[in-house]
């Protein structure tokens, strides 16, 4: 996690100063000082957090983060439910840099934010703060949080969503899973995606659900393609469910 690279010592005030002398004092993340600097910023982090999902529920906006490696297709299943009209919503963006994820989901109509983080490899609940306040929320049924490109750090942040997509595509290799089983733990939903590649890769996809479900057994599961109408359905099918358990 964020413990182990020192991307966490990234808030926003006197935390941040004392966490980058105690990195710099001692390159060991594991010693007594900096587990509690970043006990401190994950406890500040947590809380900011709740005020945003409090944000979100205030407005009756489901939020959703989504979450995966680079190149997995979040962009791609975001265009494809702007392309579906099936709810409104509006996307919160996370990169390193450009705001080229943002200028896609906008060519598709829908209001997006962008956050670039410079060196930090995920999103925080103040960084989301900041976006949900360029959100249209009265007109919004959901938010989605397109976290950055990332199988670790963004598992241990609370941005303040509801839920969490993660998703895994078939390029990467049928071993992802369980090798990033706290990402996957953290999943209300995995999306296996370019399930259309199927045949020109090998890649175990019974294996894959076993091991999310030796991770987490409740986790829901879906195949997921861009070129495979049905599959789309299914993914709307389940946030319009989820968001309805809500209501």
């Amino acid at each position: 996690m964020c413990k182990d690279c020192g991307c966490s010592i990234q808030d926003h005030d006197h935390t941040h100063q004392e966490g980058h002398s105690a990195l710099h004092s001692n390159p060991q993340l594991n010693d007594a000082k900096t587990v509690e600097v970043i006990t401190k910023i994950l406890a500040k982090n947590a809380h900011e957090a709740g005020h945003n999902r409090a944000h979100f529920d205030a407005h009756k906006v489901l939020a959703i983060n989504l979450m995966s490696a680079p190149g997995s297709g979040k962009t791609a299943l975001l265009e494809k439910m702007a392309e579906s009209g099936a709810f409104t919503f509006g996307v919160i963006e996370g990169d390193l840099e450009t705001s080229l994820d943002a200028e896609r989901i906008r060519a598709k109509g829908i209001p997006a934010f962008q956050i670039q983080t410079g060196s930090a490899c995920h999103l925080d609940a103040f960084m989301v703060h900041k976006g949900l306040h360029e959100m249209p929320l009265d007109d919004l049924e959901v938010c989605f949080i397109e976290n950055v490109g990332n199988l670790v750090c963004p598992a241990s942040y609370d941005v303040g969503a509801h839920l969490n997509i993660v998703l895994v595509s078939v390029p990467e290799g049928s071993d992802k899973i369980e090798k990033y089983p706290v990402m996957f733990a953290k999943a209300d939903l995995i999306l296996i995606t370019k399930t259309d590649l199927l045949p020109y890769f090998e890649y175990d996809i019974d294996h894959e659900k076993a091991q999310a479900r030796r991770i987490k057994p409740n986790v829901d599961i879906l195949a997921f393609s861009t070129k495979d109408e049905q599959s789309i359905q299914n993914v709307i099918s389940w946030i319009k469910f989820k968001k309805s358990m809500r209501s």
